[in-house]
Formats: structure tokens, sequence, C-alpha cells
């Protein structure tokens, strides 16, 4: 079997292509022992590209699915339909998906089609809220339906798994990979040399570094985060704000319409992923409702406020580098508030110990996959 075990790594979105990226580079440190496939779906086409580029991984296969306002329907039945044809042609021993998105659930069914294993990287994550957050939380757990290999990034991942009938010795306690890419990133110098960060005094004010794109806070709750963050920055003169808005209008232009004109705020595009590293270092408070920031930023000693009513990473929360804080107004505030302006309560949330792994997973889950298929 030497050399010839196949493993094909499907993923389309940035935050997979980020996880995703340090195992198949791990992997391809074993030419003599496996050969690794390379499939996107590019259900998010330019974020997905830099990904790419940073950690020179060429994909074999592209599928191009992006459409502009694509429904869910479209992104998970093209993605589909694409992954068919391929997984006939190659053949693959093992695929690896990644996490929660449309392209992880559509990879993970056509392997099934094709009675191929299935490895889900970053298993385990339940709000246990089928409609929160939408529709990630229904892609995680119909992948772990169809998964053979479940690599959990914490304890209480596997316990999840446990308790949703996985066999244990299925399961591997691996740590996030988002740690393993973030911190070979965050190692490396970088200063910003375009405007408008290029322009940003990070001595002169404490960075609130914002997010918010989910499904689920489109609309008012998308509004009253961006209310609350005027409230902050009036509160304390001695912050500033760089909100980087999502691509998509139905969430930038609330935010542009709410925080345009307001003075220290800075509205930016998105970032590509080594400048955003970067600008998580140069930051005093994270306020988000992404969930891989959750990962990310306790990394770098960033505390956290997750603007969502739930979160499929609640070791964060257990653990003290992150606080569940909802969209209201005065929640929102009242939180920040207290680390801007107590100094022991944020220092206890800045070193508290970030529970998400400590950048070696990529090679548990190299080892993982050996071991099971007896590749030495």
């Amino acid at each position: 079997m030497s050399g010839t075990f196949k493993i094909m790594a499907v993923f389309g979105t940035r935050p997979d292509a980020l996880k995703m990226a340090p195992v198949v580079n791990e992997l391809k440190r074993y030419p003599e022992k496996v050969r690794v496939v390379v499939a996107v779906t590019a259900q998010h086409r330019e974020m997905l590209d830099q990904v790419l580029s940073i950690f020179d991984i060429r994909p074999d296969y592209d599928l191009n699915i992006m459409l502009p306002n694509q429904t869910l329907t479209q992104i998970a039945t093209r993605a589909l339909n694409g992954l068919d044809p391929i997984l006939a042609a190659e053949q693959p021993q093992l695929v690896l998906v990644q996490g929660d998105t449309l392209t992880t659930f559509a990879a993970g069914l056509a392997a099934f089609f094709h009675r191929v294993d299935v490895g889900h990287v970053e298993a385990g994550l339940r709000t246990d809220d089928k409609y929160n957050p939408f529709p990630e939380e229904m892609n995680r757990r119909l992948t772990t339906r169809l998964a053979d290999l479940h690599f959990a990034p914490t304890e209480r991942a596997r316990q999840t798994l446990l308790a949703d009938g996985v066999r244990p010795e299925d399961i591997y306690v691996t740590g996030n990979t988002v740690i393993d890419a973030l911190l070979a990133t965050a190692e490396k110098p970088f200063e910003f040399t375009e405007p408008p960060l290029s322009e940003v005094d990070f001595g002169a004010h404490r960075t609130i570094l914002v997010t918010a794109h989910r499904r689920e806070n489109w609309g008012e709750p998308i509004r009253d985060i961006c209310r609350a963050l005027r409230q902050i920055i009036q509160e304390f003169p001695d912050t500033q704000a760089i909100f980087q808005m999502h691509k998509n209008p139905v969430v930038r232009d609330v935010i542009r319409e709410e925080l345009g004109s307001v003075p220290r705020v800075l509205l930016v595009e998105p970032q590509e992923y080594v400048p955003w590293v970067h600008l998580m270092k140069r930051a005093y408070l994270v306020l988000t409702d992404s969930g891989g920031i959750q990962e990310e930023a306790p990394s770098l000693g960033l505390p956290v406020l997750v603007m969502r009513e739930t979160t499929e990473r609640p070791e964060g929360v257990d653990a003290g580098v992150a606080k569940l804080v909802g969209t209201t107004p005065e929640r929102i505030v009242a939180e920040a508030r207290e680390l801007l302006g107590n100094k022991e309560a944020y220092r206890r949330m800045a070193h508290a110990v970030n529970p998400y792994g400590d950048g070696r997973s990529a090679e548990y889950i190299r080892e993982a996959i050996f071991t099971r298929y007896g590749l030495g």
C-alpha cells in the first residue's frame, strides 16, 4: 500500500482552507506513503484564493461554484454534482472534510455515495440548536453521521461525539488546526503598507476589532451590534474600532449606514489572512460573531466577546477566554465596559489558557490516519 494510498481533501471557504492547509501540507511531507489530491468548490472564491496562495496549495480540481446571491440549495447541489465525477475518476481511499460548511456536508455525502471513508476535521462542535448557527449546525451534525474518522479539537468535542453514538476508537482528539496556521503566521514580521490600515496609529488608541456576518444576525441584530459599538467608542475616548465588513451587501449596507460617519470607527474590506492575523496582534479586544476567531484570538492573548446567542465552541467560554454576550446593545456595552474599564477583569481573560491546541494538530491528524490505515 506504500505510496498508493490516496487522500482527497475537499474544502470551499477561507476558514476551511485555513484549517485544512496545515493538514494537506503535513500529509504532502510523506509522498512515499500517500498521494494527496486537493479539490476546492470555491464556495467563497476570492477569500479562498488568498489562503491557497499563502500556504502554496495548488488545487487539482476547482469547481468554482460561486454565484452572485447564490442560495443554500444552489451551493449544495452544485458542490455535490461537481464532486461526483471527481470521486469516480480519482477513487481515493479517504476523503477529508473540514468544519461545518455546505461544502463539508456535500463532500461527505458524495464520498458516502462512492463508498469512500470520510475523515472529519474539527468534529464534534454543537450548539444543539438546529437553526443557530444556520445552516452550519445541521451541516456538522449530518457530517458526523457520514464520517468514519472524527478529529475532535477538544475533549469536550470528543464527549459530544460519544453522546452522538460515535465509537470511541473512531475519535481522535487533536486540537484545532487553525492554531497551527495562526502561530506560524504570527511569528513572521509584518507591516501594513497600504491605506487605510497603514495610516492607523495603533499606539494612540486601544483597538477594538469587530466582525459580524452570521446569517442569524442579519437585519436588526447587526444594527444593534453597530449601535453598541458606537456607544462604546463614545464612552471610551482612548479607543478606536476597526470593523471588517463582510462582502454580503445585506450586512455591509447596514454597517455603513450605522457607522460610516462615526469618529474613530474605521470600516475596512475583508482582509487577507496575513494582515488579519497581524491586526489581531495589534488589537486590545475582539467583538465577533465568527466561529474561528473564537479560537484564534485567545492564542494571541486577546479577549473575545461573542455576539451570538449560542456557540459551538463552549470550551473558550469555560476556559474564560471568551464571553457569550448576544446581540442586545445593553449587554454588549456592559461587557465591553467591564474589559475596557477594569484592568483585572481584562487580565483574567487575556491570560487564561487557550483550550484549542498547541500548534501541532496537523501532525496529530496525520499520525492518526497513518495508524488507522497501517501506513507506518
